[in-house]
């Protein structure tokens, strides 16, 4: 009787500076059947095309904080007056599943998945930190996205200078450049990820 090679799910953690490319770099990913996305709930209302369910659970300031206290949350935070988090018994079960799951979040949610006290998300961590090539490319982008307020832009900026310091906490670090090369870049990561001997189970 031959035997196979089965592996553990791999929790992929994507984050960067507002304007760097992680939404887009998830969007192209999501394309794909490599991951189950995790959805993050959000109290913040919708932006125009955004769907529920699909982009973001929206849900009530009351509804999250209550969910806050049940300890439902992989990791929450408070972003832009607004709150956001991740549920973690979904995310659970699909990495003791074998199933991948891509994640978006912010540094404050990366720091808190990284310091979450569970083996599974443990062995299951692989961070990836999108690096703009500076800030007034990013300055760029922002402007070029308009949804931000010049004031709004300005205090990204200033957000996204702090956070780009942190680049040594994660894992991984991708140097931003166009679209297609942020993802060839991430697919060569997904492939080393998926080959480490100790994710691999022979049954």
């Amino acid at each position: 009787m031959s035997r196979e090679f089965t592996r553990t799910g791999i929790l992929f953690v994507v984050s960067a500076p507002s304007g760097a490319g992680k939404t887009t770099l998830c969007d192209a990913l999501r394309q794909t059947p490599d991951f189950v996305y995790s959805v993050s709930c959000t109290t913040r209302p919708p932006r125009a095309g955004e769907i529920e369910g699909e982009d973001y659970q929206f849900i009530s300031e009351p509804d999250f904080l209550a969910r806050v206290r049940a300890g439902e949350f992989l990791e929450h935070a408070k972003v832009h007056e607004h709150y956001y988090g991740t549920l973690r018994k979904p995310l659970v079960a699909n990495l003791q599943n074998g199933v991948d799951v891509l994640i978006d979040v912010d540094i404050q949610g990366a720091a808190a998945i990284r310091a979450f006290d569970d083996p599974t998300i443990r062995a299951a961590l692989c961070d990836v930190f999108i690096m703009p090539p500076d800030l007034d490319e990013l300055r760029r982008r922002l402007t070029k996205r308009g949804t931000e307020t010049p004031q709004q832009i300005e205090s990204r900026i200033v957000t996204a200078a702090r956070e780009m310091e942190l680049w040594r906490d994660y894992r991984y670090t991708i140097i931003s450049k166009s679209m297609e090369e942020d993802l060839q870049k991430f697919r060569h990561i997904m492939g080393a990820e998926r080959y480490l001997s100790r994710r691999l189970a022979l049954t």
